[in-house]
This record gives structure tokens, C-alpha cells and sequence, in this order.
């Protein structure tokens, strides 16, 4: 009987545990006419509206599109959350989700074959959930305690291709960015290129969005005259996000970045 009741006792901890950290992140909305943009956002361990802090905006992947505003903490939502990252790195963290019809980037993905095939049409415009995502950070840059020397920008997969495409479309607000197993338009570059340090990362072995896109993203930087990191992990599939979020280095290379102010 008592072995048969400790892996009950294991799930409900691990649930517990789970929603702790989750907890942290406020429930919220943006609407806009008919549309809605349901996002999370954390406060800065014993925040004060009289001091400033970072702000991290966190692009999630297609797979947790939808509308029960907690798919989009599946990836990365934990990096932020913990106790010990929290004291070090005191930050507001915005985690927007996109609607399952929708996407991040203004893109046609065809999915007839793997790796997708991906025609970014940045000049169409941003889609509506990204022009919300706009709006919500802009809002939130406005307020006194948002330092806007220090908004990050960090995306994966759908949210990688997002965050390239939001660079473009901001490219003076960002001090730096970290797109995961993305892509993008690499004509779009030269904007924010000398104005935000990038650190892009990739799986040598990711069968649904080449690796080529990253690198052609990479090179078009290269070619605009800045030198951006960039981690290609032989080893790794599509979920190129796990070894990036394991880098000792990746957030005090994040939160090392200020914009200086002219």
C-alpha cells in the first residue's frame, strides 16, 4: 500500500511545485476591438513602482498557440521564475500568446515538406497578434519602472522567426536578442543590426525549420558589419531550445547589454 501511494505523492509535489513557479506569472489581456492578446507577466521579486528593471519579452513557439494563456510558459517560462534567478536578474518577463490560427511573423510556412519551407512578407505588414505584441510593449516601456535601456527580446521556433521580424520592425528599442530555431528575412537586417547584439541559436539536426535560416540570418549580419554569436549545436534536433536555456552564459550575456543613450 505504501509504495502504491508514493507515486501519487510524486505527481501532486511535482504539480505543486509547477504551479508555484507558475504563479508568478499574472494573467492578463489586451484587446483590441474583437481581438485579444492573452499574455503573463512576472514582477520583479518585492517590486517598486519607484524603481526601474529590465523588461524581457519571450516569443513562444507554434506549438503553444491557443488561448488558455499558460501554454506559452511551457518553454522558458521556468528560466526566469526561479527564486535564485529572480534575486540575481530582478526583471519584468512578458510572455504574449499567439491565437492557434494565427502567427507570430508574417510568413507563408508550407508544411508539404520537412523542413518547412518559409516566404517571409515583411512588407505586408505584421500580423495582428504581433502588431498587439508591439502595442503591449510599448505600453509597458512607457511606464516609470521599465528601464528602456534594458529591454530583451528572446523568441523560439515561431517566436525565433517573431523576434527577427520585431527586431526589424523596432530596431531602436532592444539592447539585445536571442532568437532560438527561427529565421527571417535577411534583407531586413541592416536596421537594427549595429543597434542590438544577437545571439542566435540553432540544431545542426532540426528537421523543421533548417538550420540554414539562422545562418543566412547570421551571414546577412556578418555582411553589415557586426559579429553576432552564434551557437550551432551538432547534436540537436528541432528543440534547440534546451541546451540554450542550459548555457551558463546566456543571461548574464543577456542582461550585460544596456543601450547607451545618446
Amino acid at each position: 500500500m505504501k509504495k502504491q501511494l508514493v507515486l501519487p505523492l510524486m505527481l501532486l509535489l511535482g504539480t505543486l511545485v509547477s504551479a508555484q513557479w507558475q504563479s508568478k506569472y499574472e494573467k492578463k489581456e489586451l484587446v483590441d476591438g474583437n481581438d485579444t492578446l492573452r499574455y503573463r507577466i512576472m514582477y520583479p521579486k518585492d517590486f517598486k513602482e519607484t524603481e526601474t528593471y529590465p523588461v524581457i519579452l519571450f516569443l513562444h513557439g507554434a506549438g503553444e498557440r491557443g488561448n488558455d494563456n499558460e501554454s506559452q510558459l511551457v518553454h522558458g517560462g521556468k528560466l526566469f521564475a526561479t527564486d535564485y534567478l529572480q534575486e540575481r536578474y530582478p526583471a519584468i518577463v512578458i510572455f504574449p500568446q499567439c491565437p492557434k490560427e494565427s502567427y507570430w511573423s508574417n510568413v507563408d510556412v508550407d508544411r508539404s515538406t520537412y523542413p518547412i519551407k518559409l516566404n517571409f512578407k515583411y512588407d505586408s505588414g505584421p500580423t495582428k497578434p504581433l502588431k498587439m505584441v508591439m502595442d503591449l510593449l510599448d505600453s509597458t516601456i512607457q511606464q516609470a519602472y521599465a528601464d528602456e535601456n534594458q529591454i530583451y527580446l528572446m523568441g523560439l521556433s515561431m517566436g525565433g522567426m517573431g523576434s527577427f521580424e520585431l527586431l526589424s520592425r523596432r530596431p531602436d528599442t532592444f539592447a539585445a536578442a536571442i532568437p532560438i530555431c527561427g529565421g527571417g528575412d535577411p534583407n531586413s537586417v541592416s536596421g537594427y543590426a549595429k543597434n542590438t547584439p544577437l545571439w542566435v541559436f540553432h540544431g545542426a539536426q532540426d528537421n523543421v525549420v533548417n538550420p540554414l535560416q539562422s545562418m543566412e540570418m547570421v551571414s546577412a549580419l556578418l555582411k553589415a558589419g557586426v559579429y553576432p554569436k552564434f551557437t550551432l549545436y551538432d547534436f540537436a534536433n528541432h528543440g534547440s531550445w534546451d541546451p540554450a536555456f542550459a548555457e551558463p552564459d546566456l543571461l548574464p550575456w543577456l542582461f550585460s547589454h544596456k543601450k547607451t543613450t545618446p
